[in-house]
């Protein structure tokens, strides 16, 4: 199933898409993962609604080097437990919504990503459960003011501007296996990474496991599983577009943000 949060008509819903066709939900995101929903009867063209990111995160966690091929390109060893940081909800934005390049950088790059999101309350879970928790797989672009990121040494400032955390286009429910899909990145049409999560150094179940030993995962909350080789910078002007086989394709713009 492939949920989606659009806009028509200066209303905000979610819905199912089926054949090109949005059939509007009544409820939330909460009451989907609930399976307590129902259908309003309306049904919109795709094409004629606007899409929103498929989630409005409490809060988005995010891993560095997660990909051996990513380690590799930047000569760095391969870490042996997981390098997190957090983005804010505010930089969520949604498919074909615009990436804003802020004055403060002069460099800001694309990191294609496998998104998984959280279908319910998740603290102190096993691994062998963990995938449980899990509603959905989306399209994620981890956007960061490299040269920002390089000067602090931490990670936070350069990755939370807004508009920094596109997610899209929808939340795909019928992934069997998160470790076998093709993460694709294109800049202006022209393929700059492709890489394997089979290639993650940590699998997203052991990433469910080791985060929610320290902070309680909420319905909706986004887990960003790292970026395969290939990262590089975008520039005004510039449209980026992460693929996904199975889930769909994310594209955002990129225009100055000053």
């Amino acid at each position: 199933m492939k949920l989606l949060r659009f806009n028509y008509d200066q209303k905000t819903s979610y819905g199912v898409l089926k054949d090109g066709v949005v059939e509007e939900i009544i409820g939330s995101l909460v009451n989907v993962i609930e399976n307590n929903y129902s259908f309003s009867g309306n049904t919109y063209p795709l094409e004629k609604v606007k899409l929103l990111s498929p989630s409005w995160p409490s809060k988005v966690l995010c891993l560095g080097l997660n990909y051996r091929s990513h380690a590799e390109e930047l000569n760095f060893p391969v870490p042996s437990r997981p390098i997190l940081f957090m983005k804010p909800s505010t930089a969520v934005i949604g498919h074909c919504e615009t990436v804003r390049y802020p004055p403060q950088s002069k460099q800001v790059d694309y990191e294609s990503e496998l998104a998984a999101v959280i279908g319910r309350k998740c603290y102190r879970v096993d691994q062998a459960q963990a995938l449980d928790y899990v509603v959905g797989y989306s399209c994620a672009n981890d956007v960061t003011a490299r040269d920002l990121q390089s000067k602090d040494g931490q990670w936070t400032y350069s990755k939370s501007f807004d508009t920094f955390s596109p997610l899209g286009p929808w939340i795909e429910t019928g992934i069997e296996d998160p470790e076998s899909l093709q993460v694709c990145g294109y800049l202006n049409g022209k393929l700059v990474q492709k890489g394997f999560t089979s290639d993650h150094i940590f699998c997203l179940a052991y990433l469910i496991y080791y985060i929610s030993h320290c902070m309680t995962l909420l319905p909706g909350d986004v887990i960003m599983t790292g970026t395969p080789a290939g990262i590089g910078q975008m520039k005004p002007g510039d449209t980026f577009k992460v693929q996904i086989p199975g889930i769909g394709e994310l594209v955002n713009n990129v225009i100055n943000g000053s």
